[in-house]
């Protein structure tokens, strides 16, 4: 599915998932040098890193990750395997704990979890949606434990009412604040969860199943 021509033809004018002016393209893949030199277990070493390159930037807000092979992910035991997940699915918006989070269109509560594994998401949220008869969803991850509060299967939400905030780092299980954005398709018969990251073999199926969703952010 292509969902920008999706939204696009649908004209519908979608609500940014956060609210900024400017940001920093924040790199976390493998092949960043600098991020190479940083101890991924060392908690506060992560978080440093994360907001020094956004005060470098000027910017409060840092954005990337979407389809990017990332080697911080050996830093949980989640990812791990006879072969390891190492592909973003999304797009993180990183900044400061309590940021609002937005429904950039009309949908419904589909699940919620709090996903309360070293590594995973922390509170989570899946909205579904339906656009011109096709249906898709939408996962925010890492957010505040509160944002989890009031919500039932099937509750609904405006585009542009907020949704949730991001998480403090004991909230959303050992990440610097950020939310993790996703659109899948075919959920597969999960709830309240489904995987972020996936293995280099397998990520032709999974960037497919879960496009792009910059639309959404920018």
């Amino acid at each position: 599915m292509n969902l920008t021509e999706l939204i696009k033809s649908s004209g519908i004018e979608p609500h940014k998932v956060v609210k900024f002016d400017d940001h920093v393209n924040l790199d976390l893949s493998k092949d960043n040098e600098a991020l190479s030199l940083v101890d991924l277990n060392d908690e506060q070493a992560f978080t440093d890193f994360v907001f020094n390159e956004l005060k470098s930037g000027g910017s409060l807000v840092g954005v990337g990750g979407y389809g990017e092979n990332r080697s911080l992910y050996s830093r949980s035991d989640l990812f791990e395997g006879e072969e390891p997940r190492s592909v973003h699915l999304g797009i993180d918006v990183w900044s400061l704990a309590g940021t609002e989070v937005f429904v950039p269109i009309d949908g419904q509560v589909h699940s919620f979890a709090n996903r309360n594994v070293h590594g995973d998401y922390g509170p989570v949220i899946i909205l579904r949606h339906k656009v011109d008869n096709v249906i898709f969803h939408t996962l925010y991850g890492h957010l505040s434990t509160d944002s989890l509060e009031g919500l039932y299967e099937g509750k609904r939400f405006e585009s542009g009412t907020v949704l949730a905030r991001m998480g403090k780092y004991e909230e959303n299980f050992h990440w610097p604040p950020h939310l993790h954005f996703q659109v899948i398709i075919d959920l597969q018969d999960c709830r309240g969860d489904y995987p972020g990251v996936c293995k280099v073999s397998e990520k032709e199926f999974y960037l497919s199943n879960c496009p792009d969703p910059s639309i959404f952010v920018f």
